[in-house]
């Protein structure tokens, strides 16, 4: 593993450090927005007094903060870098090439580096049609057994989000809200689904974290609504999830191309509203992830009573 000297010392002195997936840069954005967004998410970090770590794999090996010059190559590739979850960090890694890091993947990563909290846009999860397809998401069996702290907002829209939610009550995993009682629909702020915990504070979710770290147990899920002047139609997303879903189907999309291929339709079909709800939702999270992670270094400084 190679960790960039800004993050390396922010460990070894225990400042705060914030892990970023690079999934988003290559499968979830086009260039160069995507590449923008990497770069401004970055500077949110370190404005709110966290340090950024961007994890991808580069030539084989696993990379915890990138340099400017990485995330424009890896923007600027795009789709053309594999994505990476659990399953295929192991051929990636022996194969020497280039890896897209989603959130199963940039757990391991992250918890491997000794990196705490993790900010994404949203989680894969349990795809609409399982019955049928048996598509679940390996980011939840993750949260189930790797003791990292993921902000989102939420479980991507054009997945099933009760089902969701089961899966990862079953894991083990505690899903919290971040200042409202509805579970958020990743473009829009409520789901309609009411979450299963809530908090109010940042501290109130690093004191969670903490306390899942002592019990010896796996991930934690903060879910950040989207702020509501910047979310999508909610009528008009379902509209366009629908017919992406339908033309998925009728195309044979299937496995980790689906989300990608959905993303891109829904995108197409608001006129780019979608995009721009997404890039806001993740600057949204990036300043919510920096606080958690704050909270979280400073109750480490703190001698605390073990199991």
């Amino acid at each position: 593993m190679q960790m960039s000297r800004e993050v390396a010392q922010a460990l070894a002195s225990n400042k705060p450090v914030v892990a970023l997936e690079s999934t988003i840069l290559c499968h979830g954005m086009p260039y160069p927005s995507n590449v923008r967004t990497a770069l401004e998410v970055e500077e949110i970090i370190r404005s709110a007094g966290a340090v950024p770590a961007t994890i991808a794999i580069i030539g084989g090996i696993p990379h915890v903060g990138l340099t400017r010059k990485e995330i424009e190559m890896l923007g600027r590739e795009g789709h053309k870098v594999k994505k990476v979850s659990r399953r295929d960090l192991a051929y990636v890694v022996a194969s020497r090439v280039h890896g897209a890091t989603t959130v199963s993947a940039t757990m391991i990563l992250a918890h491997a580096a000794g990196v705490r909290v993790f900010v994404t846009g949203g989680i894969g999860g349990v795809h609409r049609g399982v019955e049928s397809t048996w598509d679940v998401s390996t980011d939840l069996r993750e949260l189930g057994r790797t003791p990292v702290c993921v902000v989102c907002a939420g479980v991507k829209s054009i997945l099933d989000i009760p089902k969701t939610l089961e899966y990862l009550e079953t894991e083990g995993v505690p899903v919290m809200t971040y200042g409202q009682k509805d579970f958020p629909s990743f473009f829009t702020a409520s789901s309609g689904v009411r979450s299963p915990m809530t908090v109010g504070s940042a501290e109130q979710a690093a004191a969670v974290v903490g306390a899942q770290a002592d019990l010896g147990l796996g991930g934690t899920l903060v879910a950040v609504p989207i702020p509501r002047e910047h979310q999508a139609d909610a009528a008009e997303v379902e509209g366009a999830i629908s017919a992406c879903l339908e033309r998925a189907r009728a195309e044979g999309v299937t496995g980790n191309a689906i989300t990608p291929f959905i993303l891109q339709g829904v995108k197409d079909l608001t006129k780019g509203k979608s995009l721009e709800a997404n890039i806001s939702l993740v600057k949204n999270n990036a300043l919510v992830g920096a606080e958690i992670a704050r909270h979280v270094s400073r109750a480490e400084v703190r001698p605390r009573a073990r199991l």
